[in-house]
This record gives C-alpha cells, structure tokens and sequence, in this order.
C-alpha cells in the first residue's frame, strides 16, 4: 500500500513539476512578447513627438507670409494642444480600445489640420520656394510616413501578443498573470497613406481620349 502511495505522490510531483516548468516558460513569453509591444509603442509614440516638434517651425515659417490664413494656423495650435490633452503612458501599450480611440482620433484631426495647412500654400508662390519652407515639409512627409510604418508595426506586434494569450497553454495562465489584450489602431480609408503634401493648383487635366 504504502509503495502505492508513494508512486501516487510521485506523479503528483511530477506532473506538479511540469506546471511549474510550464506556467513559467508562459509567463516568461508572455512578458517577452509584452515588452515587445510595448517598445513598439514608444516608438509609434516616438514619431508622433517628433511631428510634434516640427510644428512650432512650420507654424512659425509660415506666419512670416503677408496675409496668410490666420485660421489655418489657429486650426493646427488647437489640434497639437488636443493631442496633449489625451493622457496616454508614453512607455505602455494602452488596454482600453476606447482611450486609443481617443489618442487616435487626436492624432487624426492633426493631420488633416495638417494636410490643409499644406494645401493652403499652394497659394503662396515665394513661401513654397522658401528653402526654410521645403525643408520643414520634407521633414513632414518623411514623418508622416515613418507613422504609418511604426502604426503598423505596433498593430503587428501587438497581434502576436494578442494571440499568444489565447493559445494553449498560455490561456491557462495569462489572465492569473495580469496579461490583458493590447489594443489596435483602426485603419481607416486612407489611413495607410500620409496627408497629401504637394498639389498643383494651376495644372490643366488632361483632355479625355476619345
């Protein structure tokens, strides 16, 4: 009997050992698979202070302009002090779609606040050949860019995580571990692209084949 007990004893252990290697392989992933989408986040958060930056300049460039639209600029001051009003960690990936929604839809009305800035000179000859002025824009589209190809990233990043915490055997643990779902940025139409920067007001369409 006791030889029973004892060979009972050992399975326990045994399989109690494996649960133990197991929980802590998971745990470990999973932190390695958060901490990844976290970087990422700080680097989506990254390009988004950098546009940030550059605004002041732009705004600044172009308020040197005789008659420019003043309300195009006033647009762009709010829409930059609203993103500052979006109280998001700059080293965590939020959990609540809805506070990302609101980080997003921040960033969003910058953008075309942006784009209209930048249509808006069109209309000005001798600001768009400013060197200070190309400069600037050039240093925007290239941002613009590099957004969507962080955004993409962290939606990437934060996938995998995302399932990772839903596969065997990690669902057994992640909840009991703290891990929640990262949330996304939604794709609009459009999204993928940065704002427009160069229009040609004066260009005729082509005449239509017949």
């Amino acid at each position: 009997m006791s030889k029973i007990i004892l060979g009972i004893a050992g399975v326990f252990i045994l399989l109690a050992g494996i649960l133990v290697v197991t929980a802590i392989g998971t745990y470990n992933g999973l932190v390695n698979r958060s901490q990844a989408v976290d970087a990422q986040w700080a680097q989506v958060q990254n390009v988004y202070q950098r546009r940030a930056d550059l605004i002041p300049n732009l705004v600044n460039t172009v308020s040197g302009a005789a008659n420019f639209e003043k309300s195009t600029l006033t647009e762009i001051t709010e829409a930059r002090a609203s993103v500052g009003k979006v109280q998001v960690s700059p080293s965590a990936a939020p959990t609540d779609p809805v506070q990302l929604a609101q980080f997003e839809q921040a960033q969003g009305q910058l953008s075309s606040a942006l784009s209209r800035l930048l249509v808006v000179v069109e209309r000005y000859p001798d600001l768009k050949a400013s060197a200070s002025f190309q400069m600037l824009q050039a240093q925007l589209e290239g941002t613009e860019n590099r957004i969507a190809v962080e955004r993409g990233r962290f939606n990437d990043a934060a996938r995998d995580y995302n399932a990772a915490i839903k596969r065997v055997p990690a669902v057994f643990f992640a909840a009991a571990f703290g891990f929640k779902d990262k949330a996304y940025f939604q794709a609009t139409p459009g999204a993928e692209k940065p704002p427009p920067v160069q229009f040609d007001f004066g260009a005729k369409p082509a005449p239509a084949k017949p």
